[in-house]
């Protein structure tokens, strides 16, 4: 599995993600993980560390990283997580430009016809924005916005963006406990 994370606000989104990840770690082979620079100044900026240097299961890779190996469609890398996924990033996948190592494994993922899970942040939308979301669905993959649900009466920060990754992981196939609705 890849993760990406661009420098879109939501770093809370990444580092719950990360978490339930950990936790999950017997239902993955491994996890690969890209940060732009932006991603982590905003991870500093919001959530006042580095803690992303703590998450030793993952191998990092430098965003200009072309050798990382899910750079090529040969590596078995399944699913590609973005989260969370800056328009400027989106718009890159949406038009085939690869000009840094996150759009080129969203790329190669689209192109082996695997699963890419956008976790789009910003609003509102502006056509632009709703035009490449449209691309890139039309394209594969799935845009997954960062809206939040609140049936399950969520009592903190993490909890509240819990809510989205939960939705992230059912959509990436995983089995792991969550709230849903109306179930006991």
């Amino acid at each position: 599995m890849i993760v990406a994370v661009t420098g879109a606000s939501g770093a809370i989104y990444a580092r719950v993600l990360f978490d339930r990840l950990s936790a999950l770690k017997d239902q993955i082979e491994a996890v690969g993980v890209v940060m732009s620079d932006n991603a982590k100044e905003v991870w500093q900026f919001e959530l006042g560390n580095q803690s992303y240097n703590d998450f030793i299961d993952f191998t990092f890779y430098n965003k200009n990283d072309f050798n990382a190996p899910f750079a090529s469609g040969s590596a078995k890398y399944d699913t590609m997580i973005i989260v969370p996924c800056s328009m400027g990033t989106l718009g890159r996948i949406a038009h085939g430009i690869s000009n840094d190592l996150i759009s080129r494994a969203a790329d190669v993922i689209l192109k082996e016809r695997r699963k890419l899970i956008a976790v789009v942040r910003d609003t509102p939308f502006s056509l632009i924005h709703i035009n490449n979301m449209k691309t890139v669905t039309e394209a594969g993959g799935i845009i997954c916005p960062a809206n939040p649900s609140f049936y399950s009466l969520p009592k903190s920060i993490e909890e509240v963006a819990g809510t989205v990754i939960s939705r992230v992981l059912d959509l990436a196939g995983f089995e792991h406990e969550s709230y849903r609705w109306q179930e006991e």
